[in-house]
């Protein structure tokens, strides 16, 4: 059974991440959340949030910036070792949303931005859906993800 989601109480008003997962909650420990971005076009794509609303990575103390990198390498990890892609996307920019979330996500020469980051401009249709061509099921995928922040 997973994780259900719930507003930190420091939630600020009008901030998607304070008031909604920003995903699929797939864990939660201590400051930090992991949930799966509902994207047909980029299935594997994860999210490590901030449980609580901090903007920039410099405020957070060592220990927080350590775990929060150990999450990001661990479900790199897992996407590296499970798809095979052509390369691994990581970003933390916060413009659009300005709660600290670092967005992880496989990446393949098929897709249909790519190279283009995902904010990019489209550079082909992608037939069949992304989420056949992954070779594992979502869920699966999403449990060997639990598994490894939680061990991380």
């Amino acid at each position: 059974m997973r994780p259900e989601f719930k507003p930190p109480a420091a939630a600020v008003a009008g901030c998607p991440l304070c008031e909604a997962a920003g995903g699929a909650f797939l864990w939660t420990g201590g400051p930090w959340r992991v949930v799966r971005v509902d994207d047909a076009s980029f299935p594997a794509y994860y999210r490590v949030v901030s449980n609580h609303h901090v903007t920039e990575f410099s405020d957070l103390l060592a220990p927080e910036r350590q775990q929060c990198m150990d999450l990001v390498c661990a479900i790199e990890r897992v996407l590296l070792d499970q798809l095979r892609p052509t390369k691994i996307n990581l970003a933390a920019f916060g413009n659009m949303v300005p709660h600290l979330h670092w967005h992880v996500l496989a990446r393949f020469d098929w897709d249909s931005h790519f190279p283009q980051p995902i904010w990019g401009a489209k550079q082909r249709d992608v037939q069949p859906a992304a989420t056949s061509r992954l070779g594992i099921e979502l869920a699966e995928l999403d449990e060997l993800v639990i598994a490894a922040v939680a061990a991380a």
